[in-house]
């Protein structure tokens, strides 16, 4: 009997690379591997070329496709060979915030920026570390021929490391230079960051096959890590991904491409050929560790120190921009504990503080989805935090609306695993893997209660209170 055919999807996030080999017919996942990346706001691209050779060690040579899924926005710049000019600024990198006020400014404020490109840039934007690298290091800036990021990058050296890189709609939709609605680089944009023009990877269709590996397997043009993660979760319009890992991302997928003048909601493409309209917090999991070191706790008992305590925390309420922010936009901001007094500070209200905190500010995301048209049925909660026994029980009513948990899975790897099964098999449309949504656990019903959606609404215009306080301070 001929042997099925095998793929692999990667998913290069901030943290570590994970591959999973599936089988291409069903989407089963077969094995997986990772390892680890350094921690912080920059890297050497090599470390990542390091790490996926550890985990993929023994998984990528016999598959018949593979493809990357990527955090996105990294700058990764390139010399006339091909070389690392300097470390990638990655996405959580906020020196380059006093760039993006510049340009937003030189353009003509935040509606040029939205109908430019979909998006007003922060400093997670590539086209702003770029303008911070024309002010800050122009040596540097001088040598730089090409721009990349990271999933082209990646994808670029599974391909052998020669000609020119190419990248999807997706990733490139977080660029600040490349128009989701028109499909096209805005070079001028480009120019505008860096002083002059440079070389960008070519847009491969969603399906495209751009290569192949060394050892003979299909190249998919792989994606970011959302994009990712969509695909993988097969998420339809209706549903709302709810993302808790690092950062805190709120997106969904949509017919038709948003252009936010207001900055909250940055108009991406997705991997498919539609639209990701997408909300970024900097601050979600890792709010939640912060809160359980502080209490002495590891994060089973922060769940049942904040279960423990009642709807609101007591009044307080917990403003978790301990890494700045990026939606709001305060990237000095730091975090703040309000509504302290001595009936309110007790352990469970920190913990349960900490948990309405971090949600709130992804309430304020799906609102803003809502604003720009994002019909909601449902919000899909995934990421590490989703584990967490206080997030699942708190999130309907802080969200507003019912939340489904698919079972734990790695589905930006997921996801670009379907895309390079829909590189080798071919169609308009990705392959019918079984979904993980049937298989996922509703939280609280198929509706929000009356009671749910009071305590909700008083959670949240507690939080919006401070929150307004702190951003005008």
């Amino acid at each position: 009997m001929p042997l099925m055919p095998t793929i692999a999807g990667i998913d290069s996030s901030t943290q570590s690379c994970k591959v999973v080999v599936c089988d291409a017919d069903s989407g089963a996942v077969l094995a997986e591997g990772r390892a680890a990346h350094p921690d912080g706001t920059e890297a050497d691209p090599q470390l990542w070329w390091t790490a996926l050779g550890a985990a993929g060690r023994g998984l990528l040579d016999d598959v018949d496709a593979v493809a990357v899924a990527g955090q996105q926005h990294g700058m990764v710049a390139l010399d006339g060979d091909g070389g690392v000019v300097r470390p990638a600024l990655l996405w959580n990198d906020t020196r380059s915030s006093g760039s993006a006020r510049e340009l937003v400014e030189e353009l003509g404020g935040p509606a040029a920026w939205a109908e430019a490109v979909g998006s007003v840039p922060v400093a997670s934007f590539t086209v702003t570390k770029l303008r911070w690298l024309a002010r800050h290091e122009p040596a540097s800036a001088d040598r730089v021929r090409s721009v990349v990021l990271p999933h082209d990058w990646l994808t670029w050296r599974l391909g052998g490391g020669v000609g020119q890189a190419t990248t999807d709609r997706g990733d490139a939709s977080g660029t600040g230079y490349w128009s989701p609605a028109q499909g096209s680089y805005r070079h001028d944009l480009l120019e505008l960051a860096l002083g002059r023009r440079v070389d960008l990877p070519r847009v491969a269709d969603p399906a495209e096959v751009v290569g192949r590996t060394s050892a003979g397997a299909v190249l998919g043009a792989g994606t970011g890590d959302n994009m990712g993660a969509a695909l993988g979760l097969g998420a339809e319009p209706g549903d709302v991904v709810v993302s808790l890992g690092t950062s805190g991302t709120v997106f969904a997928v949509t017919e038709a491409p948003a252009a936010d003048a207001t900055g909250l909601v940055a108009g991406f493409a997705d991997a498919t050929g539609r639209f990701l309209p997408l909300v970024c917090t900097l601050n979600a999991a890792r709010v939640l560790t912060a809160t359980a070191d502080l209490l002495g706790t590891d994060l089973a008992g922060l769940d049942r120190l904040a279960l423990s305590a009642e709807p609101g925390a007591g009044g307080l309420v917990l403003l978790p921009y301990l890494d700045g922010e990026r939606t709001p936009d305060l990237p000095d901001a730091t975090g703040s504990l309000h509504g302290m007094t001595r009936a309110s500070m007790t352990a469970t209200n920190v913990a349960r503080a900490a948990v309405e905190g971090m949600l709130c500010g992804l309430a304020d995301g799906l609102q803003a989805l809502v604003d720009q048209g994002v019909q909601v049925q449902r919000a899909l909660l995934v990421g590490g935090a989703a584990r967490s026994a206080a997030v699942r029980a708190i999130a309907p009513a802080v969200l507003g609306a019912p939340v489904v948990v698919p079972e734990p899975a790695e589905y930006v790897a997921l996801g670009a695993a379907r895309q390079a099964a829909w590189a080798l098999r071919g169609g308009a449309t990705p392959p019918a893997w079984a979904g993980p949504l049937a298989a996922g656990r509703a939280e609280g019903g198929d509706q929000v209660s009356d009671d749910d959606a009071e305590q909700g609404r008083a959670v949240r215009e507690s939080y919006a209170r401070w929150r307004h306080f702190v951003h005008h301070l």
